[in-house]
């Protein structure tokens, strides 16, 4: 049985979006969301930081909708990859 794995951030965005176009002319857009944690236990919040890219026609929308301080929903499904350093650690990457 296959089983999506998704993940739903709702968080402000933290630089305006930045749109691109790469050679074949297709549209990237990239930004950043910031979502505030809560402890549990009364103490201080904790920040989270992610980098968001976008690609083609959501890609233009994304630039022309959204600005810096903006509340929104990013929503995606999670996919593993991990690969060597140069150090001999192991780098993890999210994509959607």
């Amino acid at each position: 049985m296959a089983f999506d794995n998704n993940i739903v951030i709702v968080g402000n965005v933290t630089r305006d979006p930045e749109l691109r176009y790469i050679p074949s002319g297709t549209p990237v857009t990239s930004f950043g969301v910031a979502w505030n944690q809560r402890s549990s236990q009364g103490g201080e919040e904790k920040a989270h930081f992610f980098d968001v890219t976008c690609w083609r026609e959501l890609a233009e929308n994304v630039a022309e909708s959204i600005s810096k301080g903006s509340r929104v929903v990013v929503y995606l499904s999670l996919i593993h990859i991990s690969e060597p350093t140069r150090l001999g650690m192991i780098s993890y990457a999210v994509f959607w």
